[in-house]
């Protein structure tokens, strides 16, 4: 019998001669004649899109009250396919127990999400800051040598801004170099700031401003002696209330080196030494830079060093100051220098290290060892030292003894160390 051909046709292939089950008609090798008796295979049916007829709508899930209650969990976690959410909403509209359900569902798996940290980088208001500092034109012009002064106290204020109790007491240990020998002194993060506000008044008071030291008497005119009484005369160790009147001496004395239109020549008493204001100001956004890492360390939190060319001011001071320490350690008796020192005429060549500083801030400076009024000399150069910018700063800051600070080293030993001893001595309290 002829299969049959769900086309119209009796089974067999017009153009070939096979039949649709997989045999052959007529004569066949090996087998002789007859049909083959194989399984038939179906043609595939022709589908409703290759006729170009109508798709069929689909018809609407309906499903009981128990099975939509049993998807309102599926349905609050987003799990239902489409035509059982299509079910669920539409059964929400018109069962009100169920929509009350569903409302409590949707608001549990809101508990249950992952909340997101509202918490800012930590890092984040040090780049904003820096970003700031970099590139917005201040509204008064400050001098070049007071805008790392202008800078120095913006990072610690911002630094400042969300300590609570806790961190406005956390201890804290100022630490320097003196009589060869490390020094130091323990207070707060508030103390600190004390510190800041007493010392930054002997530029305030060289500019005209009031002392934040008021009616109190200090034995001397020092750094030390000022805070010492500052401290001593404080009826409670210092409180977070010490920021205010910080910054504001801070803006103060921004605003009034902005408008003095002096070049910063006028000199500024420190006790038992002078400085010229615009090295005064370096030097107090040193300190202020300084004691900002201290802070920053007690309470464990980042601080990255000034800018480069903040850093650059604040080496080349150390290094201009360093010809007049070694002096002043030769009269202590101190300094060995070595190799045959001699006086030279102030403004005249002499023995001379060169102070090769790597990295950020970095340059080279000629030190005259054997007078301050001498002048460096590459000619008679007799020794070299190579120090990263940081390194040397936190060496002249008193945090890093001179026997221990990483330097690459040429030269006359003796000159080399009492260079290294003389950095260390520029720090103070």
């Amino acid at each position: 019998m002829t299969a049959y051909d769900e086309n119209g046709g009796n089974g067999q292939n017009d153009e070939t001669g096979e039949s649709d089950d997989g045999g052959t008609t007529g004569t066949g090798a090996g087998t002789g004649t007859g049909t083959g008796t194989g399984a038939r295979i179906p043609l595939p049916r022709a589908s409703v899109e290759d006729g170009g007829r109508a798709l069929p709508e689909a018809a609407p899930v309906t499903l009981e009250h128990q099975v939509l209650t049993s998807l309102l969990g599926a349905w609050a976690l987003a799990a239902c396919s489409a035509p059982e959410a299509a079910a669920v909403e539409e059964h929400l509209g018109e069962c009100d127990s169920c929509a009350e359900e569903a409302l409590r569902l949707r608001e549990a798996v809101t508990l249950l999400q992952r909340p997101e940290s509202l918490d800012l980088d930590p890092a984040l208001r040090t780049r904003v800051l820096e970003g700031c500092l970099e590139r917005r034109p201040p509204r008064i012009p400050v001098p070049e040598w007071a805008a790392s002064y202008d800078a120095e106290t913006a990072r610690l204020d911002a630094l400042l801004q969300d300590f609570g109790d806790a961190e406005w007491h956390a201890p804290v240990r100022l630490r320097w170099f003196e009589d060869d020998g490390a020094a130091s002194r323990r207070t707060t993060v508030a103390g600190v700031i004390a510190h800041l506000l007493t010392v930054d008044g002997t530029v305030a008071v060289g500019l005209g401003l009031d002392d934040p030291l008021g009616d109190i008497t200090a034995p001397g005119g020092g750094p030390a002696a000022r805070t010492e009484a500052y401290w001593r005369a404080s009826h409670y160790p210092p409180t977070r209330a010490v920021r205010a009147p910080w910054r504001e001496q801070s803006h103060s004395i921004v605003r009034t080196v902005a408008f003095t239109g002096d070049a910063g020549g006028m000199p500024v008493s420190y006790g038992d030494f002078e400085l010229p204001l615009r090295d005064a100001m370096l030097d107090r956004a040193f300190e202020c830079w300084v004691h900002a890492e201290d802070i920053a360390e007690a309470v464990d939190y980042p601080y990255a060093p000034p800018s480069a060319r903040h850093l650059n001011g604040m080496i080349d001071l150390a290094a201009r100051m360093l010809p007049g320490v070694l002096a002043a350690r030769r009269r202590a008796g101190l300094a060995t220098p070595g190799g045959g020192p001699h006086l030279v005429a102030a403004g005249g060549p002499g023995r001379s290290l060169r102070l090769e500083i790597e990295g950020s801030g970095g340059g080279e400076w000629l030190i005259p060892l054997d007078s301050p009024g001498a002048v460096g000399s590459a000619d008679h150069e007799v020794a070299h030292v190579a120090l990263d910018g940081v390194e040397f700063c936190r060496l002249a800051a008193g945090h890093v003894p001179p026997a221990e600070a990483a330097a690459g080293q040429a030269g006359d030993r003796e000159a080399i160390r009492d260079v290294l001893f003389a950095a260390a001595g520029l720090s103070r309290m």
